[in-house]
């Protein structure tokens, strides 16, 4: 009997904390791992089929073990198609505390635009054991305006752009923490002014808890450059250059104007404007200019960085390109046999580009 009872309180205690333990669940169990045995696989294919480009990039920037990104921008489609290029950027983020600013795909549908979006989980699911979300949040919660967020699970969890990148984040370091912040469809204005006083806050939590910008907190921006082509974009043209092999290339060229005049090497306001200008419709900031998916979280999450610089009295962070590519330059990585695969096509009338910077 009194088994009986101490088993009941035991099971009504577990009830009650798990209760207490909002935990956040994967969306996307397709494009990216969840597992801990298929994160090992992906990690150690890339190397074996990327390896020698991922070490021909780290030669030419002159990286190491000790180099440390303050800021990176990583691409959050499938591992398939661009898992070597989250492999080469990520392993330089070494932070504990790393705040991802999301794209926020379905924020249209949930009526949601202008303002920053928090979560109130406590935790995520995640392939090596859930992962905590970093008290710092409500720090940052605390000493932000009100008028600058919203608290918005739903759209958390139906958003996929931050879930791609943190399994690549805890292969690297089981204690890792994310502060997750969705960036919607957002005018510049709006952006410096929620930027700064971002900023703002994250110094003065890093002050309070005597912590350091690339040692302790990091940021990493979530983002996915072109959307292009005629076929399954729900029913929209994005092939300004047409759909053959000489499209294809101009695209590309379009891409890496836009990243070397734009984000590379020393970001300030005019040219982190030149980025929003270039992916913006002019004068409707609702729409694209070009279809680059992070069209918001790219500009907010460097203007953070910019005025995070300026108040915490640091050097601006420059950037080194770790890659660009697209879901058809190459052979896509085998993930079948890992039960994982492909959420769309890759083909002329179908492809996504990816870039990948770290900023030191």
């Amino acid at each position: 009997m009194k088994n009986l009872i101490l088993f009941s309180i035991i099971f009504l205690f577990s009830i009650q904390l798990n209760a207490q333990k909002k935990t956040r669940q994967p969306i996307d169990t397709i494009g990216f791992a969840t597992q801990a045995w298929q994160m090992d696989s992906i990690i150690k294919r890339i190397h074996r089929i990327y390896g020698t480009s991922i070490d021909s990039v780290k030669k030419l920037n002159q990286l190491n073990v000790n180099t440390t990104f303050r800021i990176g921008i990583c691409p959050h489609d499938d591992y398939a198609y661009a898992g070597f290029l989250y492999e080469s950027l990520l392993p330089y983020i070494k932070a504990k505390t790393i705040i991802v600013f999301g794209v926020a795909h379905k924020a249209k549908k949930f009526n949601v635009e202008q303002k920053l979006v928090f979560d109130s989980f406590s935790e995520w699911k995640e392939p090596y054991g859930n992962m905590k979300i970093s008290p710092l949040r409500e720090e940052l919660l605390k000493n932000l305006p009100k008028e600058d967020y919203i608290v918005h699970d739903s759209l958390q969890q139906a958003e996929h752009s931050i879930e791609a990148i943190v399994p690549f984040l805890q292969y690297h370091n089981r204690d890792i923490q994310i502060i997750p912040i969705l960036i919607p469809a957002m005018d510049f204005v709006l952006m410096e002014k929620y930027s700064t006083e971002l900023a703002q806050a994250i110094d003065q939590a890093m002050k309070k808890n005597k912590l350091k910008w690339g040692k302790d907190i990091a940021l990493v921006i979530s983002n996915d450059a072109v959307h292009y082509g005629d076929e399954e974009w729900g029913g929209k043209n994005y092939a300004t250059y047409g759909c053959d092999k000489g499209g294809y290339e101009k695209a590309v060229n379009h891409e890496n104007e836009i990243i070397s005049s734009s984000l590379l090497p020393r970001i300030d306001s005019a040219s982190i404007h030149k980025f929003f200008n270039f992916t913006v419709q002019p004068g409707n900031w609702r729409d694209y200019q070009w279809p680059w998916c992070g069209r918001y979280s790219v500009p907010f999450g460097l203007l953070t960085g910019m005025y995070l610089s300026q108040v915490s009295r640091e050097r601006i962070p420059e950037g080194i390109k770790m890659g660009y590519s697209t879901s058809i330059a190459h052979k896509p990585l085998t993930v079948e046999d890992l039960k994982m695969g492909k959420t769309a096509i890759a083909t002329l009338h179908h492809w996504v580009g990816y870039a990948a910077i770290g900023y030191k």
